[in-house]
């Protein structure tokens, strides 16, 4: 006797009815996907909880609709279940191996959390926050708004940084320089003005600026490096722009210059 044939357990009536249930899990993961942006929206607080909810329900719903869909297509006997093992065992290993990799991939991130949905995370020289775990690849927004899609599986081999880890606050990081024959004193007490008067900061948690003397290119310099949380990380940039407006304005006020090659000479 031959081998059973997968064609030989093929319903092409089901194909509508398939067609139909991938429609429906695509419509209520669209529905999903809506209502808790919406939540997401109106409960800031929540964000990232209600964003890594979605992505976990969406993911359910796609894996759902799949199965079932494959369920109509195909007659499931003890018969059919066992030609289709080892035939889609074939076509997985050389056909879908990758695509496969990324959806256990996807399932380990969700369930691992290296990262959410909502973080910023450093990827490969992109940095920008995650939107979606799909089934097949993590989608980013640059903070140049630029969508970037990375497989899933990627990210089991690779390092990959988050810089708030599940938090809406995160560490900003930004750097000022002054000419080393300028006052630090009031250089400082600018630039921590400055941190303390944005309304971007997040002054629940410690901020410090850190000190030191740097060589760059022909000029010697002293570098305040400002590390402070933003409140919410939607606002990084905006925190970098206030914060930087505040001290060039200050610094330009009250007379503390640029390092010396820049645009003038050292007395």
């Amino acid at each position: 006797m031959d081998d059973p044939s997968i064609l030989q357990f093929f319903r092409p009536q089901g194909l509508l009815p398939a067609a139909i249930v991938l429609g429906v899990a695509w419509f209520l993961a669209r529905l999903t996907e809506g209502a808790f942006e919406r939540a997401g929206t109106r409960f800031t607080e929540y964000r990232l909880t209600l964003h890594q909810t979605k992505a976990i329900l969406r993911l359910m719903l796609w894996l759902g609709g799949l199965a079932a869909a494959v369920s109509l297509v195909f007659q499931l006997s003890d018969e059919a279940l066992l030609a289709l093992g080892g035939t889609l065992a074939v076509a997985i290993g050389i056909a879908l191996r990758d695509l496969v990799a990324s959806i256990i991939a996807g399932i380990t991130i969700l369930i691992d959390k290296p990262f959410q949905v909502g973080d910023r995370i450093s990827y490969g020289g992109v940095y920008g926050e995650v939107i979606e775990i799909g089934l097949r690849a993590v989608r980013l927004v640059t903070l140049d708004d630029n969508l970037v899609t990375i497989p899933n599986n990627k990210f089991l081999t690779d390092i990959v940084s988050s810089g708030n880890a599940g938090a809406l606050d995160m560490l900003v990081q930004m750097d000022f320089f002054i000419g080393i024959d300028q006052s630090l004193p009031r250089a400082t007490r600018i630039v921590r003005e400055a941190l303390a008067s944005s309304r971007f900061t997040y002054l629940k948690k410690p901020w410090n600026i850190v000190v030191s003397e740097v060589q760059q290119n022909d000029f010697v310099a002293v570098r305040l490096r400002a590390k402070v949380y933003v409140v919410d990380v939607r606002y990084e940039k905006a925190l970098e722009t206030d914060v930087t407006e505040r001290v060039l304005e200050a610094f330009s006020r009250e007379g503390v210059g640029a390092p010396a090659v820049l645009h003038r000479s050292v007395a």
